[in-house]
């Protein structure tokens, strides 16, 4: 193990002084005073105009793109969208497809010409593309063929925007573009040029909180930059500390994604961090743990972060596995907690092999906390240590700062994070402590500066890394005619962290493949139920009247390993 020969804070101070590549130095942004890289690029359109080369940038089943022909593809769409599709500064443009290359293309693209990236979650099912479509009004969405069959308009609206389909012949209802099409008739056109500033609008990712339908959180070009920088500055601060110092490589740096585009660990983690340092981005459509080794071995894969289910399926098959996956150099990541012996399971993986995790959120741009190497073999409950460009505290149910060891709510602000909710003023009031952001995770700070998450104080269900709000599950199941009351619940599971619980208080017993069938149309398929309960007596209330969800939790748990 090494030793540490120098603090965090002197290792920050020191890499981030005046004339350092990552100098910080203080400025006003929305009349608060943040951290600011001095050498970061602008917006992310410099970012990608630094990043052009010839090495290669995307792998998907048998394509190979380099940074430079990503860069190139997304120029000529860029140009059909001003031209041909009238997008400008601050236009909504969404993206609603699996990981295949077209989604970078679409997202660098947008972003360019100072539109406003929206992410919709490939999982989501008609009613919930539905209300993100009217809630962002978007001037241009890309889909796939899945997506394009859940975008026919329902009777109460019209489909109000412009539809390019990516992999999909034509629709019988909606009328779209092919993706080929637009970009050859644009094939060879330089990236438009645009006035866009640090501060501009970015993204919009739609999250999942307490609440019933998804909320966009809007981020900026300085705030989404700052979070790339951030993770490179902690790489350097851990290499100076002597905690963790990534090896010389005779290969190109490699992460394979097995998580979605449309979530800040793929959009953020993997693709837009991929870019500076110049490492390859090797795709999948969807995990799959033997496809997954066989990437390692073929593409020499140096990096590999998912939620721990994904993970802890990679460490039991690789004790089987005769694939070569000694260019591995570390492997974890957030999403949801990983167990101590799950940490130390990827250490004992083989000898080259890292574990690492974090803790971020869509509203932080994925950082926060990060730790790697020895301090997580230390602290394997923790998810490590503040961001340099943020500032992190606990605070009891008053709002009064916690020392360190005590218990309270964890609450963030600095550069990287987002700037509002789309069109939820409430939401914003609800969420925001003045500029602290209140993350709805209970969580202790120890003296060394470690976080340790122990509990949720918001109602949602995280599984395999998916949030899932209680209550618009609970909303979906007494839309049942039979159903009375409903409470939601996470119920643990060995492999995603937590399924979905439910106890229902019924009127008459109903089947389950209906019950299931009824809630397909409502929720997406990660937020149905595995395990419902059902029951002819009301549900648990306390002295307020309100539903007791931990008492009816620990219940369902009970029962449930006794079946």
């Amino acid at each position: 193990m090494f030793q540490a020969t120098i603090t965090r804070h002197k290792a920050i101070e020191e890499l981030s002084s005046e004339g350092q590549p990552y100098a910080l130095e203080f400025t006003q942004i929305r009349n608060q005073t943040q951290r600011v890289f001095v050498h970061a690029p602008a917006t992310l359109h410099d970012l990608y105009a630094q990043s052009r080369s010839h090495k290669d940038f995307i792998i998907y089943a048998d394509q190979r793109l380099s940074f430079d022909e990503v860069y190139l593809l997304a120029s000529a769409l860029a140009r059909a969208l001003v031209d041909d599709y009238g997008i400008q500064r601050g236009d909504r443009v969404a993206i609603a497809m699996r990981n295949y290359p077209e989604w970078t293309v679409a997202f660098l693209a947008a972003t360019s010409i100072g539109a406003v990236c929206v992410s919709f979650n490939a999982l989501w099912g008609a009613p919930d593309m539905s209300f993100a479509l009217q809630d962002c009004t978007p001037r241009a969405i890309i889909v796939d063929a899945e997506r394009l069959s859940k975008l026919c308009p329902p009777e109460s609206h019209d489909l109000r925007c412009r539809v390019i389909r990516v992999r999909a012949g034509n629709h019988p209802t909606v009328v779209s573009d092919d993706w080929d099409t637009v970009l050859m008739a644009k094939a060879g056109s330089p990236m438009p040029t645009c006035e866009v500033a640090p501060d501009d609008d970015a993204t919009i990712i739609y999250t999942s909180g307490t609440t019933g339908r998804p909320k966009g959180a809007v981020s900026t070009h300085r705030s989404i930059i700052h979070a790339l920088l951030s993770w490179e500055l902690d790489a350097q601060v851990r290499a100076l500390m002597g905690v963790y110092e990534a090896p010389k490589l005779d290969h190109q740096d490699a992460m394979l994604l097995a998580v979605p585009l449309f979530h800040v660990s793929g959009s953020h983690v993997a693709m837009l961090a991929s870019m500076r340092p110049q490492r390859k981005m090797v795709c999948m459509y969807k995990w799959d743990v033997e496809l997954g080794l066989n990437l390692i071995e073929q593409e020499r894969i140096t990096v590999f972060t998912a939620a721990p289910a994904i993970t802890q399926d990679l460490v039991r098959a690789a004790k089987t596995s005769a694939r070569d996956l000694s260019s591995l150099q570390v492997m974890g990541g957030g999403g949801a907690h990983r167990a101590p012996e799950d940490v130390h399971g990827i250490n004992q993986m083989m000898q080259s092999l890292t574990p690492h995790t974090g803790w971020g959120m869509t509203e932080t741009n994925a950082i926060g906390a990060g730790i790697v190497g020895s301090d997580y073999l230390t602290y394997p409950a923790s998810c490590g240590q503040c961001s340099a460009v943020l500032d992190m505290r606990v605070v009891d149910t008053s709002g009064v700062s916690l020392e360190s060891g005590e218990r309270g709510e964890l609450q963030v602000r600095g550069t990287s994070m987002f700037n509002r909710y789309w069109n939820r003023p409430e939401a914003d009031v609800n969420a925001f402590d003045g500029d602290w952001f209140r993350t709805g995770d209970a969580a202790i700070i120890n003296t060394d500066g470690f976080v340790f998450i122990v509990d949720r104080i918001k109602d949602i269900v995280i599984r395999g890394g998916e949030n899932i709000a209680c209550n618009a599950v609970e909303a979906a199941l007494v839309e049942h005619p039979l159903v009375i009351e409903a409470c939601v619940y996470g119920m643990p599971d060995e492999r995603l962290g937590e399924e979905v619980g439910a106890t229902i208080f019924i009127s008459a017993p109903i089947v389950e493949k209906e019950l299931e069938d009824f809630l397909f149309a409502r929720l997406a398929k990660f937020e149905v139920p595995r395990h419902i309960d059902q029951t002819h007596s009301p549900l648990q209330r306390g002295a307020s009247g309100k539903i007791l969800r931990r008492a009816i939790k620990a219940d369902a748990i009970t029962r449930f390993h006794k079946l």
